[in-house]
């Protein structure tokens, strides 16, 4: 199986990154190693490519981005820790559903190494603790070949959240790891999450 190099690019603007993503997802050839790029963005709420505005309940000055992956709204800022695949999915014998399942599954191993129990929902892709959101996923695929990814609350300032209905759903409630564990640390956090997403995308289909 091939490689997955991870590029750890830190805080970085969210149009500058996406515009990057698209790039290098349409200068790819055959033979382009898949990349993991790990960053924070400067805050953001980004809609899905079929979102709808009405889910932006308040108007602020963090600025709204109209993006091409799946999903509806959700927000990103400091603290959180942002994971872009960039999958060649024919080459590694999975499609789009179960690159999610891998990705979901690194955040809830990541969790269960804090003694936190993480789980899905068939309906809303992500990882959930305790009915509270504290992983969104949206992915984009081109010829097979994905971008975009997850994000994972980690110690951050939560209160943007409120202006918006999170990935969609009214009264969603989100969390964060900070919350629910102690020694949390961005660099660990992210290190831990890094580790078990090559473990999880590169691991057999059999």
């Amino acid at each position: 199986m091939t490689a997955l190099l991870v590029r750890d690019l830190g805080q970085t603007d969210y149009l500058a990154t996406w515009q990057a993503m698209q790039a290098f997802t349409l200068a790819r050839q055959a033979d382009t190693a898949d990349e993991l790029w790990l960053t924070s963005h400067t805050p953001v709420y980004t809609l899905g490519q079929a979102g709808l505005e009405s889910h932006l309940l308040q108007r602020n000055a963090i600025p709204l981005v109209r993006t091409d992956r799946g999903g509806q709204i959700t927000y990103h800022g400091p603290g959180q820790i942002i994971a872009y695949l960039m999958v060649d999915l024919p080459r590694r014998g999975y499609g789009v559903r179960e690159l999610v399942n891998r990705m979901e599954q690194a955040v809830i191993m990541l969790l269960a190494g804090y003694g936190i129990t993480g789980e899905r929902r068939e309906s809303a892709p992500g990882v959930y603790v305790d009915g509270r959101k504290i992983a969104s996923l949206g992915l984009r695929v081109r010829h097979g070949r994905s971008y975009h990814g997850l994000a994972l609350n980690t110690d951050m300032d939560l209160q943007p959240f409120s202006a918006i209905n999170p990935c969609g759903y009214a009264g969603m409630a989100v969390t964060q790891l900070r919350d629910l564990a102690d020694n949390v640390t961005i660099g660990t956090t992210q290190s831990q999450l890094a580790g078990l997403l090559v473990q999880n995308i590169g691991r057999s289909t059999t």
